[in-house]
């Protein structure tokens, strides 16, 4: 193809080493093609007409010296030039190899039979010459491209040695920490990180992925002394043949106030939380001014179900909304007409089935307030038996919510060692001989297990 011929230029005025060196190449086939001229102002013609892929030059010619064509700065993309003389000269060979020659050769029938050789290996120097100036070139527009960004950013852009040394600091630290980057430049970065957040910080690369963006965010001291909240993305810079770290880059932002905000909004859910609460507990105490005889049930069942919950492994989320809805399991009751609610002695089958309505009415009453919903399976399925002989849907076993059975058994435990106008309390032993003997009937056989288990517990009391 016409892009792998090489053209070779050759300046020599003498015919018979012309000869000599044109025959050497005839071996190389129409993969070089040779054209000669024989002095500066015909190679400079030629030049201009086609640029060669090399040039081979006698150092002397008629109208000068072949040194004339090497280039003035060093320029690691001129043409390759391979310089020829009669005699060495220590000198000229110097001058010429420092001038950008690629060889020096004195001229005898061994050398210029051997030139195919000479020139395929200045070639090969001259391409991995080219090949390292286009990449410092690269280097230098990329590092150039990164100081344009760097200087005009809104984050702080940093590059770090692996000890943390400050290489360079981009102009927006004085927005962010006060510092100009004549004053950070050289400094530990880790010494303005707060001592709380610096030894993950120190291990950000430790034991992961060199190759990865971590993103942290931390404290750092400003200038003025109090501490602000950055966001920073850092990368680990390799080594390509070692694969080692020798420099961290980071762009960092403030998010101070974005903090701030996150605190007040957890603040504000706190207190929302806090006040969802005591408005439940409000509800709770209506309803134990309404019903005396079951006063102290609530709470009772409530720090017991509490406790229960935590061994099964219930998580803290979990635990808040176990918490209301053992605070709400009777809040239906407030529908329950008060002849009913507060007869001293027990129930007609009329009254019952109006008694039993009151997980409904708990659902229905507490349903359409949003943050209750995950508490709502135990108001609604509290009365809900493992034989599905309970109410108000008739579930059986694991159809009923896990802490509805559970809360199930607390609630006929304390129910039954409490006194009532038609009943007096059950001793301890005979609730729990009760609970056995209803174990997979009316209760999950394996919460009554972990119940009994833990009020057995000297913990429990």
């Amino acid at each position: 193809m016409a892009e792998d011929v090489i053209n070779i230029l050759l300046i020599e005025d003498e015919d018979p080493h012309a000869e000599l060196i044109e025959r050497a190449f005839e071996g190389q086939g129409s993969r070089t093609q040779i054209h000669r001229v024989k002095s500066l102002t015909e190679a400079r013609a030629q030049i201009l007409m086609r640029e060669p892929s090399l040039i081979i030059a006698d150092w002397r010619l008629p109208d000068g010296e072949s040194m004339e064509l090497l280039p003035d700065q060093h320029d690691p993309l001129a043409t390759p030039i391979i310089l020829m003389t009669s005699y060495g000269n220590e000198r000229i060979a110097v001058e010429a190899l420092k001038s950008g020659a690629l060889d020096y050769v004195v001229k005898s029938p061994e050398s210029m039979l051997d030139m195919p050789h000479l020139a395929e290996r200045a070639m090969e120097q001259w391409a991995a010459r080219a090949e390292r100036a286009r990449m410092q070139k690269a280097l230098r527009e990329s590092e150039s491209q990164f100081r344009l960004l760097a200087e005009n950013a809104s984050d702080m852009i940093s590059r770090l040695a692996i000890n943390g040394k400050m290489l360079y600091v981009s102009p927006a630290c004085k927005t962010i920490l006060g510092y100009t980057p004549e004053e950070l430049t050289g400094t530990i970065s880790l010494d303005l990180i707060h001592e709380k957040d610096r030894s993950f910080v120190k291990n950000l690369f430790k034991g992961t992925r060199y190759d990865a963006t971590h993103t942290v965010t931390y404290e750092a001291q400003h200038k003025d002394g109090h501490y602000v909240w950055l966001e920073s993305s850092a990368r680990a810079v390799l080594d390509p043949k070692t694969d080692s770290i020798i420099e961290i880059q980071t762009a960092s932002r403030d998010i101070t106030e974005r903090k701030k905000a996150e605190k007040a909004l957890q603040e504000a859910h706190t207190h929302l939380q806090e006040a969802y609460d005591r408005t439940i507990e409000g509800w709770v105490r209506a309803l134990d001014l309404r019903d005396r005889e079951t006063e102290g049930h609530t709470q009772r069942v409530t720090e017991l179900t509490i406790k229960v919950a935590k061994k099964l492994g219930f998580s803290a989320e979990e635990l808040v909304h176990i918490r209301r809805g053992a605070l709400l399991h009777d809040m239906g009751k407030m529908a329950i007409p008060d002849e009913i609610l507060q007869k001293p002695g027990p129930l007609n089958e009329l009254e019952w089935e109006k008694m039993r309505q009151h997980p409904q009415h708990a659902y229905d009453m507490l349903s359409p307030i949003t943050y209750l919903h995950p508490a709502l399976v135990i108001p609604f399925c509290h009365h809900e038996r493992w034989d599905a002989s309970g109410y108000p849907r008739g579930l059986r076993g694991e159809e009923i919510p896990l802490v509805a059975r559970l809360f199930s058994i607390v609630d006929v435990w304390d129910a039954l060692r409490s006194d009532r106008p038609y009943r007096k309390k059950m001793p301890s032993k005979e609730v729990v001989r009760y609970l056995r003997e209803k174990s997979d009937q009316l209760f999950d056989p394996r919460l009554v297990d972990v119940f009994l288990s833990h009020m057995e517990s000297p913990q429990s009391s």
